[in-house]
């Protein structure tokens, strides 16, 4: 089926056009002549942009059933724009071998909804396994250099020293020191363990801004003594900006990602929320959720990445050093992220339209341009004759988020009982709108 979407503002490379978009047999096209048929889909009064690149969601499948699977957490990613993700390693099995891997993309064309990827899981011990598989097979490679749920944490410096040398892959890190973070969990529990202090407000504390910027450091330090491809996931502080340069992307070695999380919450919010944000790396400062902001406006920070990593209510619900770490936010992270610029202390300014449509190619370079750049994928990520028509439409007009309209299997957000201020119209995926569309895997070309 053919479409033609007409009178939309298009979002793409960093200018607001109002054009009409021509889609042919799943890609887009310049010439509306090579057109069969084609229905027509209004997009007047909506923006237009590319379908959101998310690189780092933990669906939890296979392995974890009763907090997530390929199926709904998919679906939840369609319904708030993201028509592409990239999974992580640490499910049950860990994906750190090829035939690991083999049976994620079984599971993946089965179930997703969503054009699909997956990293593969360094380790202690697969190295030399690592790198004898295609680097076109996967996205990247991710290095636990902290634990976080399901531990893959790779302490050995030899390990280190050989993956950094030889990896032709990206490596994508998670960046905490486990030495600093066991410490300060020793005090802490000793303190306060089953006693009245114990709660989440903790959590920055333990898991401290020293520990992210030691761990970041070295971890920076060594790929440029290698030369290597790094991308820090998650950035969480002021004090790791330094680590990073604001050049071109296609400059640079060493990359930087945060989430929408670590920009819209900040640890006045753990009073209310408690373990609901409770995540790894930890939600800092309001200083520190300025500084992010300021990153990614200045170009320290390359890409936004969901981290999304739902765990049940009653896993949440327990004491806080037996609550997991991860936050499901996938839904509504597009429109958390056209939402955050009005947050307090981020822009003052009370021209909502005007503010959006300037910040609006900035969202599109993070969470869609920069994404397909950084990881080497084919033919999406921009709105280009010949790139695969995924696309999402978006509208202003307010989103309540409710537990009902929620699709996560975990069934909660800590973002319930918050409105927002856009909603979407319609998403495309392969050039057909979701209830018709069929997802594809990712194809890397580097």
């Amino acid at each position: 089926m053919d479409y033609i979407i007409k009178n939309g503002t298009i979002v793409n490379e960093g200018i607001l056009t109002k054009c009409d978009l021509f889609i042919h047999d799943g890609r887009l096209v310049e010439d509306a002549n090579t057109l069969r048929k084609p229905q027509l889909f209004s997009a007047e009064g909506c923006y237009v942009l590319p379908g959101v690149i998310d690189t780092h969601v933990h669906f939890r499948d296979p392995g974890f059933p009763a907090k997530a699977d390929f199926s709904t957490e998919s679906r939840a990613a369609l319904a708030g724009g993201v028509t592409s993700v990239i999974d992580m390693p640490n499910t049950n099995p860990q994906t750190t071998t090829l035939a690991d891997l083999e049976d994620k993309e079984q599971i993946a064309a089965q179930k997703s909804v969503v054009n699909y990827g997956f990293m593969l899981g360094a380790t202690n011990d697969n190295i030399s396994q690592l790198l004898d598989i295609d680097p076109l097979r996967y996205a990247a490679i991710k290095l636990f250099l902290g634990s976080s749920t399901g531990n893959m944490l790779v302490n050995k410096p030899d390990t280190l020293d050989r993956l950094f040398g030889e990896s032709k892959k990206l490596i994508v890190a998670h960046c905490e020191d486990e030495s600093i973070i066991q410490a300060n969990l020793r005090n802490y529990k000793m303190e306060f363990a089953g006693k009245e202090g114990e709660n989440a407000s903790l959590h920055p504390k333990i898991r401290s801004r020293e520990a992210c910027f030691v761990s970041t450091y070295k971890a920076v330090e060594r790929a440029r003594k290698y030369g290597t491809r790094l991308h820090i996931a998650h950035v969480s502080t002021a004090t790791e900006l330094s680590l990073f340069s604001n050049k071109p992307l296609e400059e640079k070695n060493v990359t930087a990602e945060v989430t929408p999380n670590h920009l819209w919450f900040d640890d006045r919010d753990y009073a209310e929320l408690g373990n609901k944000i409770k995540c790894n790396p930890a939600i800092k400062t309001n200083d520190d959720r300025m500084a992010l902001w300021g990153g990614l406006a200045d170009g320290l920070i390359d890409t936004i990445g969901t981290d999304h990593a739902p765990h049940t209510l009653e896993e949440k619900n327990r004491p806080y050093f037996d609550a997991p770490g991860g936050i499901p936010s996938i839904q509504h992270s597009l429109q958390m992220m056209m939402e955050g610029f009005f947050n307090p202390g981020v822009c003052e300014r009370d021209d909502h339209d005007e503010v959006l449509q300037e910040w609006l190619p900035l969202i599109v370079y993070k969470m869609c341009h920069n994404p397909a750049i950084l990881f080497g994928i084919e033919n999406r990520g921009f709105i280009r004759p010949g790139y695969y028509a995924d696309l999402a439409i978006i509208e202003p007009g307010e989103t309540a988020v409710t537990r009902e309209k929620l699709i996560y299997k975990c069934g909660w957000s800590p973002l319930e009982g918050q409105t927002l201020h856009t909603r979407m119209r319609q998403v495309f995926l392969n050039g057909m709108p979701t209830e018709q569309s069929t997802a594809m895997p990712l194809k890397f070309i580097k």
